[in-house]
């Protein structure tokens, strides 16, 4: 037989869940869109969409010219130019060179930046352990997993449950 105290709990609980907004966890899905979306080589370097805004093709630019550098923890923290980035540093870079941000940022910082949701160009995917930007459709990231990368595009999506997605104001 059911207490009461437990019928008393359990009824609460289904109250105050009824009455809370469930708010859906950001995902990023690849969508590959003809003009809009950004395209990568064989050497592993983006190219913009004919299409996109002069800062965009910049930020493309900036990324591409961390294509090569090792991943290492702390880099890019202490200044925009170094040997080596992580997550943080490297994104960092990409929003500094397009005049977004003014000093290296760590990841959980960026869960405050710029405003709030999918930009309409660049999006900054971010949690208290790591960020990642997607730039006109292709995501610019560090690594994935256990694996540690330097920075690299890929078309491909990743699960970004518990993300928050910020953007640069206009874009």
């Amino acid at each position: 037989m059911v207490s009461r105290r437990f019928l008393f709990v359990a009824v609460s609980l289904i109250i105050l869940l009824a009455g809370c907004e469930l708010t859906p966890t950001p995902s990023y899905t690849y969508e590959y869109i003809p003009g809009h979306t950004a395209t990568v080589d064989g050497t592993a370097l983006a190219s913009p969409p004919m299409i996109a805004p002069f800062t965009v093709r910049q930020a493309i630019a900036a990324g591409n010219d961390l294509i090569g550098k090792p991943y290492r923890y702390g880099g890019g923290h202490h200044d925009f130019y170094d040997n080596g980035y992580d997550c943080s540093g490297a994104v960092s870079y990409v929003l500094h060179a397009i005049g977004r941000l003014e000093t290296p940022t760590p990841s959980d910082s960026f869960r405050g930046y710029g405003e709030r949701g999918p930009g309409r160009w660049i999006t900054v995917y971010a949690t208290r352990g790591h960020v990642f930007l997607v730039v006109a459709g292709l995501r610019f990231d560090t690594g994935y997993g256990e694996q540690a990368h330097g920075p690299h595009w890929l078309m491909r999506s990743r699960p970004a449950g518990g993300y928050v997605m910020r953007h640069p104001v206009g874009l």
